[in-house]
C-alpha cells in the first residue's frame, strides 16, 4: 500500500469508524438539513454525495476492500469535514488570512512532487483521511488556512500560541452557532468535536501548528 506522506497538519489514517449512512432528517424545524451553520443550510443530501464520491474513489483502489472495510463512517465524518471548514474560514476570516488561488497551486503541486506525483497525492488523501480526489483542493486550502492562522498567531509552536489557535478556533466554531441534526450528533464548540468523533488533523494542529511552507512566488 502506498506509503503516506506527512505534510505538517495531514491526518494519520484511520479516520474513520463503521457506522451506515444517515437518512434525512426527521426535524421539522429543518427538514433535509444536516446542519445549520453561520444560519446557512448543510442539506443531509451534501453530506452523502460527498460521502458517495469517496466510496466511488475507494471502489477503484487497488486496496478497496480495506479502505472500505476501514471507512464506514462516512457521512458523519463527511458533515465533520464540512463543519471544520467553515470553522476555520470563519477564524481565518476574523484574522485577515486568506489563501490565493497561486498559493493552492503550488501548495499542491509541491505536495504532489513529495509524494511522487499527483496520483500518489490523491491516493495518500484518500487513503488517510477519507478525501475523494475532486475534494482534494478543499482539504489543501483549509491545511494553508490553517498554517497561515497559526504564524499569524505566533506560529512557534508554544503552548501560548497554542493556546491561541485554539482559542480562534472556538471563538469562531461559537460565532457561527452551529446546529447538528442529532442524527449526527452534536457539536462540542470546546473540544470541536462532533459527539466524540474529532479528525487527528484538527487536535494535531491545535497541540503543534507548525506552518506548512508555500513555495516561492505565493502571494
Amino acid at each position: 500500500m502506498h506509503r503516506r506522506r506527512r505534510t505538517a497538519i495531514t491526518a494519520s489514517a484511520a479516520l474513520l469508524l463503521a457506522t451506515p449512512l444517515l437518512a434525512a432528517c426527521g426535524d421539522e424545524a429543518r427538514p433535509g438539513a444536516a446542519a445549520l451553520i453561520g444560519g446557512q443550510r448543510i442539506e443531509v443530501s451534501t453530506v452523502q454525495a460527498a460521502a458517495k464520491d469517496v466510496r466511488a474513489a475507494q471502489a477503484r483502489s487497488p486496496h478497496a476492500a480495506q479502505l472500505i472495510k476501514d471507512s464506514g463512517q462516512l457521512s458523519r465524518a463527511k458533515l465533520y469535514d464540512f463543519i471544520v471548514d467553515r470553522v476555520v474560514a470563519r477564524a481565518a476570516e476574523d484574522a485577515e488570512v486568506s489563501v490565493t488561488r497561486k498559493e493552492l497551486q503550488q501548495t499542491k503541486d509541491a505536495l504532489a512532487q513529495q509524494s511522487g506525483g499527483e496520483q500518489a497525492l490523491t491516493a495518500a488523501y484518500l487513503q488517510d483521511r477519507g478525501v475523494a480526489p475532486d475534494q482534494v483542493d478543499d482539504a489543501v486550502r483549509r491545511e494553508i488556512l490553517i498554517n497561515k492562522l497559526a504564524q499569524s498567531l505566533g506560529g512557534t509552536g508554544t503552548p501560548a500560541d497554542q493556546n491561541r489557535l485554539q482559542e480562534a478556533f472556538v471563538a469562531a466554531s461559537k460565532a457561527l452557532d452551529i446546529d447538528v441534526n442529532p442524527r449526527f450528533g452534536r457539536w462540542d464548540d470546546q473540544k470541536l468535536e462532533l459527539q466524540g468523533y474529532q479528525a487527528p488533523w484538527i487536535k494535531q494542529v491545535t497541540q503543534q501548528p507548525q506552518p506548512q511552507p508555500v513555495p516561492p512566488g505565493g502571494a
